[in-house]
Parts: C-alpha cells; sequence; structure tokens
C-alpha cells in the first residue's frame, strides 16, 4: 500500500507539473529560519507548512476518493480465486490498477483543471476557493457511485439534519459512505468471479477422489484448467471492460 500511495504521489505531481510551469514557471525553493517582524512572512510560512502536510496526506485521500479501492480488491481477488498467489505480481496488479484509476477518473481531474487549478495558478480564486471547487468533481463522481442506505448511515452518525439536496453533504461524510459502498461492490464482484474457478475446485477433486488419488493435491491438477479457461473467455478484457464499465 505504501508503494501505491508514493505511485499516485509521483503520478500526480508529473500530471500538474507542466500546468504549473506554464503558468508561471517552475519555483525555485529555499528553506530559512531567521527572525521577521513583518506579518505577511509569518502567513506564508505558516501557509506553506500546511501545504506540505497537505501533500502528505493527499496520496491517501486520493485514493480514498477514486475508483482505486474497488479496482485493486477486484484484482486481488482474481489472483486468489485462480490459485496463483505471486502471478500475476503484487506490483503489477497495483500498477493495472492505478492506471485504470486515472483512466477513469480523468473527467474528474480534466474538470479540476478546468475548473480549480488553472484559475488558482491564474491568480482568479484564492486557495479556499481553489479547494472547494476542486471538491465538487470528486463529490459529483462519489455521489454517483455511494449508495444511499451507506450515505444515510454515517449521516445518522455525525447526528447532523439530513440535507435536501445530497450534493450539501460534506466530505467527511461522503468520504467514509463511499469507501464502504466500494468495499462492497468489490467484495459483490469477487464472489462472482470465485464461483467458476471454485466449481473447477469441486470438479478436479471430485474426480481424484473417485480415483483413488488423494495424495495429489486437487490445486496442483485445477490450476492448468483454471489458466485454460480464463484464456479461452479473454478474462482480462472482460473484468476490465466490465470494471470500467461499473463506473459510469
Amino acid at each position: 500500500m505504501k508503494s501505491a500511495i508514493w505511485t499516485v504521489a509521483i503520478l500526480t505531481a508529473l500530471c500538474l507539473l507542466p500546468h504549473v510551469a506554464q503558468a508561471q514557471g517552475i519555483p525555485g525553493v529555499s528553506l530559512n529560519i531567521a527572525q521577521t517582524d513583518d506579518p505577511n512572512k509569518v502567513v506564508s510560512t505558516l501557509q506553506i507548512v500546511g501545504l506540505m502536510t497537505l501533500m502528505a496526506l493527499a496520496p491517501m485521500l486520493v485514493l480514498m476518493m477514486t475508483g482505486f479501492t474497488r479496482l485493486i480488491i477486484v484484482f486481488h481477488f482474481l489472483r486468489q480465486a485462480m490459485g496463483a498467489a505471486q502471478v500475476p505480481p503484487a506490483q503489477l496488479v497495483v500498477g493495472l490498477a492505478m492506471i485504470l484509476t486515472f483512466y477513469v477518473m480523468m473527467p474528474t481531474l480534466n474538470s479540476v483543471n478546468e475548473n480549480a487549478l488553472q484559475p488558482y495558478l491564474e491568480g482568479n480564486l484564492d486557495q479556499k476557493t481553489a479547494l472547494v471547487e476542486a471538491g465538487k468533481p470528486f463529490k459529483a463522481f462519489m455521489l454517483r457511485q455511494v449508495r444511499e442506505r451507506d450515505l444515510a448511515l454515517f449521516v445518522d452518525l455525525s447526528k447532523m439534519e439530513r440535507p435536501e439536496d445530497p450534493s450539501e453533504i460534506g466530505l467527511s461524510v461522503l468520504i467514509p459512505a463511499f469507501v464502504t459502498s466500494e468495499l462492497r461492490i468489490a467484495f459483490q464482484i469477487g464472489f462472482v468471479l470465485y464461483l467458476p474457478f471454485l466449481i473447477i475446485d469441486m470438479v478436479v477433486s471430485s474426480v481424484l477422489l473417485a480415483m483413488g488419488m488423494m495424495m495429489l493435491p486437487p490445486v496442483m491438477v485445477s490450476l492448468p484448467f483454471k489458466i485454460l479457461l480464463f484464456v479461452m473467455v479473454d478474462g482480462w478484457y472482460l473484468i476490465v471492460q466490465s470494471m470500467v464499465a461499473s463506473f459510469k
């Protein structure tokens, strides 16, 4: 998970760097400690500290506010169902989930860039307004995916009055409700993926038991049949297509 967080941070920085450079050039960074009587310098220093803290927490928030949770859980379920614990490698699974996450979230990221990042870099928005505008596309995405029951649960737990418009719900309530919904959907998809591989395991175990070959591990015999089935139905194509389409 740490490698996934660092991957998000690096990819996000690479995506935003051209826009920052184009708008106002690449800024220089220097760090020094000195006394000052200018309150504006103190405020600027506190803003830099706050920005660095936000950058440290941003990867985790991005993972929780995107489709990464659903994708990574489904891919791990698939790997466990096939019985090939090390194939594909964990790094490859995380990388595939990250690429698909950026693909799914591209309209949301473009909206953030157009409505929040670029106006802020051009000086048309202050920091507070830019953060509010940047959160709106993510809220719209999460509201399309969240289950009403999960949303109502966290609204009740927060002891707040139920708003007339779901868009009025804050991120502190929406994010945990969204993550709960994503976990439910991911486990449902994982259960469906397990069924065909489970049937193969049961058939192979029954055949080996009937032949009296109880010393031969059923997993060793069923694995080639699982791989054959997965290749014949073009499994990766179907899974990627279904997962991307589930976010529409």
